[in-house]
């Protein structure tokens, strides 16, 4: 079976600008983009190369940035994705940020003020685990910002991606979308295996109970701040080795669209004498 192109993936997955999105329309375990977990392997391996090749000229440019943002729920495998989608990534030009709860310092600031200070800078590639989405998902769920102000951010959202889209940085928005019964399964691996059981936290458990919740506001996140500037993909994520390949599908797309190309040097060879 052939690897999907990227235009396919992006058409398979988009949550589309403007238009009726149903989270629950939406397979966790869909295969139809890489039916075959070798072909996804194979289609990993390549892309995860060539990102890197991508990355190292958009790095030498200097002049753009491009931002992937993983967001979902415990378990959906940000990390893993970061692992493997960037495994032939040089550290060079890279940037992980993984968000938790906000300090003292940040809360005492506006939302979206820890999230500014953590964009790429140009040249680079910046990861988000977890994001500005957090805002209007933990926050919205748990009730710790009144719905009014949780209202306003959808908009306040929009126009911040805007806001980087206009001044050179590319968006790369993931919903990694596990299903409840896939994570059950991860969550009890977490318990029972040793290199895992560092990553448990009971508190996850107490998100797991507001599941429904949670899925309400990712439909509600996804419509509202899915945009012609910074879509939403959202990336059926029971399988991690076809998640990767789509994510990783998609990451190179977002490089190649940028038509990058090595600069041109003022040097010449023949105009030195190395010795």
């Amino acid at each position: 079976m052939s690897t999907p192109s990227i235009a396919a993936t992006r058409q398979a997955l988009i949550a589309a600008p403007g238009k009726t999105f149903d989270l629950s329309s939406r397979d966790t375990g869909d295969k139809s983009l890489f039916e075959d977990k070798e072909n996804a392997e194979t289609s990993l391996k390549k892309d995860a190369a060539t990102i890197n090749e991508l990355k190292d000229m958009m790095y030498a440019e200097g002049k753009r940035s491009l931002l992937v943002i993983l967001q979902g729920m415990d378990t959906s495998g940000k990390s893993g994705t970061i692992k493997g989608v960037f495994s032939d990534t040089t550290p060079l030009g890279m940037e992980v940020k993984a968000f938790k709860a906000p300090s003292s310092n940040e809360l005492a600031r506006d939302y979206l003020w820890r999230i500014h200070n953590a964009v790429p800078k140009k040249g680079n590639i910046g990861i988000f685990d977890r994001s500005h989405y957090e805002d209007v998902l933990v926050v919205k769920v748990r009730g710790f910002a009144p719905a009014e102000e949780i209202e306003q951010r959808y908009a306040q959202i929009n126009a911040f991606e805007k806001h980087l889209t206009e001044n050179g940085v590319t968006i790369v928005k993931c919903m990694l979308n596990v299903g409840y019964e896939e994570q059950g399964v991860r969550l009890a691996e977490r318990l029972e295996e040793p290199h895992k059981l560092w990553k448990f936290n009971p508190g996850d458990l107490e998100d797991r109970k507001l599941w429904p919740q949670y899925m309400d506001a990712y439909q509600t996140a996804v419509t509202r701040c899915s945009t012609r500037h910074a879509p939403w993909y959202v990336i059926p994520s029971d399988s991690r080795t076809r998640r990767n390949a789509m994510i990783a599908r998609l990451v190179r797309g977002a490089l190649e669209d940028m038509k990058l190309e090595w600069p041109v040097s003022e040097y010449k060879p023949g105009d030195f004498d190395i010795g």
